[in-house]
């Protein structure tokens, strides 16, 4: 007698629509349910900023709010959403949260999406692994469910954005690039990424038009209803200049810098920064170009050739967690889009990478708390991390971020057919289509 095939049974059920739709229905109610024990708290971002915006949009004729865009420090495509919020028979705190976490399930739904380009076949599980995980993620769940903060809303345009890079569709990517824009400055954080896509010619230039036409666009609502083009235009110009902090709670290399408290060594310090953080973007740029794959990549661009996922994905990666920890006056909430790349790599390269998201979510976590829990008496002090243990939740991000650079030079240096000859010999860390399409 035969012994039963559980392994291939389990696939053949997991083929099937109703249980598809049943793992769908658990990402969304574990979605829901991980956000409700903070649900009704209001952090203090949304007292100072968000209800206060909330209100204001409704006490001044919604959408008719926006000719005087100088009451929030947010660009107009969230105040447009923020509009919406006041039409519906729900709380301000209600509706704020609930639309976050309704971008956290797109952002889980691209996560979905990329790791069954690594995992395809309906019978694959790891992409429901991942979508579930994304929604689980502490970051993640805190930032919409506790914070009310907004993060995955530019996060999910910047992972489709990534999604699109790997089919080959430059104009779709390029448009949520530019969504993700118009919603966070914070998505300069990947630019780096779209520069060696396209010096690689794995996207092509002239699709990057979609970018300042997508932020323009979304601006003719107000524009329509008298907003200073000027004040439109420098909105994210009046954000930068802002802090003046090296470090806010961010886990970045600042928390290694002492100077002393003149101005002048901190804008001294600061420029330095913004360099460096500069010279590495152009030296990563140049390692993808130079390297063997990016040299073949250039040449057969007409042919078709193209990065392999590896390469694609590493690169996004190492763009969202390098460029925050080098630039200085970065927010504890900056390393948003590195937290749920990390998650896909982790499952792009199961035996390689599996620890850096561990290591993302503990450094951004521990930056969390000391602002989560500033509005609760007698627990401020308690996360209000020393000058030392901020050192160590920085050296943490710092960790994540050579790992991923490590593996994308080594996944630059080797040709594609070398790459996967190096997977295969360790178990395999690509599977054999998705090998042999690298070839």
């Amino acid at each position: 007698m035969n012994a039963p095939n559980i392994s291939g049974g389990v696939r053949g059920a997991l083929s099937k629509p109703p249980v598809r739709l049943l793992l769908a229905v658990v990402v969304v109610a574990a979605c829901l349910v991980a956000r409700l024990p903070k649900w009704h708290a209001e952090s203090v971002d949304y007292q100072v900023f968000l209800q206060n915006w909330y209100h204001y949009i409704a006490d001044h004729g919604g959408l008719r709010a926006l000719s005087d865009p100088g009451f929030a420090d947010y660009n107009v495509p969230y105040l447009y959403l923020l509009d919406g919020l006041t039409h519906l028979p729900v709380s301000a705190l209600t509706g704020i949260k609930a639309l976050s976490v309704a971008f956290d399930l797109l952002q889980a739904f691209f996560v979905f999406k990329l790791v069954a380009l690594r995992f395809p076949g309906r019978s694959a599980w790891q992409p429901f692994a991942a979508a579930l995980l994304a929604v689980l993620l502490p970051t993640v769940a805190a930032n919409s469910g506790w914070w009310a903060q907004a993060d995955s809303i530019y996060t999910s345009f910047v992972v489709g954005g990534v999604y699109f890079v790997l089919r080959h569709r430059p104009w779709w990517a390029c448009t949520l690039f530019g969504l993700a824009f118009a919603f966070k400055l914070q998505t300069i954080f990947v630019f780096p990424f779209l520069l060696v896509m396209v010096v690689t010619r794995q996207v092509k230039w002239q699709s990057l038009l979609a970018i300042p036409a997508v932020y323009l666009a979304l601006d003719v609502p107000a524009l329509l209803v008298g907003a200073d083009p000027v004040q439109l235009l420098t909105v994210y110009s009046r954000q930068t200049g802002s802090y003046q902090s090296l470090a806010l709670n961010a886990p970045s290399l600042y928390h290694f810098v002492k100077t002393p408290g003149s101005t002048g060594t901190a804008d001294l310090v600061r420029t330095v920064g913004v360099a460096f953080a500069a010279a590495v973007v152009i030296a990563l740029t140049a390692l993808a170009v130079f390297s063997r794959t990016g040299r073949r990549a250039v040449r057969r661009a007409s042919t078709g050739a193209s990065l392999t996922p590896n390469q694609v994905l590493l690169t996004a990666l190492a763009s969202a967690v390098t460029v925050p920890m080098l630039l200085p006056s970065m927010h504890d909430r900056y390393f948003y889009i590195a937290d749920v790349l990390s998650l896909v790599v982790a499952f792009q390269l199961p035996r390689r990478l599996w620890y850096v998201p561990v290591l993302v979510q503990a450094a951004s976590l521990a930056s969390y708390l000391p602002f989560l829990y500033y509005e609760l008496p007698g627990h401020y002090r308690k996360y209000h991390w020393s000058a030392n243990e901020w050192r160590l939740i920085s050296g943490l991000m710092i960790l994540a971020a050579l790992a991923v650079l490590t593996a994308a030079v080594r996944e630059y240096r080797c040709g594609p057919a070398e790459s996967a000859r190096a997977a295969s010999a360790h178990d395999s860390d690509q599977p054999p289509a998705e090998a042999a399409l690298s070839r």
